[in-house]
């Protein structure tokens, strides 16, 4: 397969904490010589200003004045870098454990996610959530970096006891591809280049691995979903009489003449004409953002959805969802929050908590109502009108939802619908 600079690949990073992720990116953009030299400049000056004798790799992706001032990391950090056979957008996710919801928000729209393994501690219960969320979030590459390799005198053994941990406990997840590779984040060993200390790797360095993997688009192309987010109605001379639904394509295609039912309300209509940025055009597709007129005046609202009249989704009120617990206080029992489905909002409850996930042996407990920060649980929500949903399994944008504190607007959770 040939590839070309044209081609993005979004990837997440993922550890413990001080697994070395950010020197690991820092690694990456500076052997790949992804750095501006004013950029280079600035960082060579703060590292001699923190006493460190070589430049630190961590402060290239630690660039918040605060991460800076405490030395760690505090947030997702996307960065960007090219190669001459790829683009790359990384987030970089900080590792402390009430951190997940980041690892969640770093994860969500990844091709693939680089896991961190300290080589000295083997597998832990980090790795295990990170592990379960790049499954839940149906992250297609799982890339198993055991660092700090050179802290274990690059020992084959290690690597291979932390290769059969991971093997273990991933046969429960659903990850259809992972790779495993032996690196020296501080030293360089295998991120850009092979390593010379580790001969009986033979597989290639991190780099070589991401410009070679294949991406596959996540968007589905099947099923044509048009969440509105506003209905124009623009008072100006040859406009009087337009009456526009604008929002972006989720998921499928929409042709002009193409017949149509508005969700929830069931009525229907024929497509008369698709509005894109430079004008009109016969077909819109996913993740193009439109404006659509219908022959027909129906009442639409900020919420709706547009689809095909032969390929409809559900309706429901009362939905399944495997949920991420991000908020620091815990759920309250039925207590009403605001529920964010696509250009969708409005209240909704956690009406029954059907099991928690043990996240070191995948277990479920059917017994544990209490949801606490970090917990990973399946549950059923009730909505006050029925939301227009797919599965998260058949379509990422419209089988995902959030929750909202209604107190606070703080988002409480992430969801992704059964």
């Amino acid at each position: 397969m040939e590839i070309t600079n044209n081609q993005l690949l979004r990837f997440t990073t993922a550890g413990s904490v001080d697994d070395g992720k950010s020197t690991l990116i820092g690694r990456l953009l500076y052997d790949s010589k992804s750095i501006f030299e004013d950029q280079l400049e600035a960082i060579e000056n703060t590292s001699k200003q923190k006493g460190h004798e070589g430049v630190d790799l961590a402060l290239f992706t630690d660039g918040l004045r605060d991460e800076r001032e405490q030395g760690i990391t505090i947030d997702v950090a996307y960065r960007y870098f090219t190669t001459p056979k790829r683009k790359f957008i990384i987030a970089d996710t900080p590792g402390h454990i009430q951190y997940t919801r980041n690892m969640v928000t770093g994860a969500s729209t990844a091709n693939a996610a680089i896991i961190l393994v300290d080589a000295r501690h083997g597998v832990i219960e980090q790795t295990k959530r990170h592990a379960f969320i790049a499954s839940l979030l149906r992250i297609p590459h799982v890339i198993v970096c055991i660092n700090k390799m050179d802290l274990v005198d690059f020992k084959e053994v290690v690597y291979n006891t932390i290769l059969k941990q991971f093997e273990e406990f991933s046969s429960k997840l659903l990850i259809t591809d992972i790779r495993f590779i032996p690196i020296s984040a501080l030293l360089g060993d295998n991120v850009v280049h092979r390593s010379e200390h580790m001969p009986w790797y033979q597989g290639g360095p991190l780099l070589h691995t991401l410009e070679t993997m294949h991406i596959s688009s996540d968007i589905n192309k099947v099923d044509a979903r048009f969440p509105v987010q506003t209905v124009l109605r623009p008072q100006r001379e040859g406009f009087l009489d337009y009456r526009g639904y604008a929002g972006r394509m989720a998921s499928g295609i929409l042709r002009t003449g193409d017949e149509i039912t508005v969700m929830p309300s069931g009525f229907t209509s024929v497509i008369k004409s698709i509005g894109g940025p430079s004008g009109e055009i016969n077909e819109a597709f996913a993740p193009m953002s439109v404006a659509i007129t219908l022959e027909d005046d129906i009442d639409i609202s900020r919420g709706d959805m547009i689809v095909r009249s032969k390929n409809q989704p559900e309706g429901l009120q009362d939905i399944e969802v495997m949920l991420c617990w991000l908020h620091n206080d815990s759920a309250k029992p039925r207590a009403k929050y605001s529920i964010r489905h696509t250009s969708n909002e409005q209240k909704a409850m956690i009406k029954e908590v059907i099991y928690k996930i043990d996240i070191n042996t995948l277990a479920r407990k059917a017994d544990d109502s209490q949801i606490d920060m970090n917990d990973i649980c399946k549950v059923r929500i009730r909505t006050t009108k029925p939301l227009m949903v797919d599965s998260y399994r058949e379509n990422r944008v419209t089988g995902s939802i959030i929750l909202v504190d209604d107190g606070t607007h703080e988002t409480v959770a992430a969801g992704m619908i059964v």
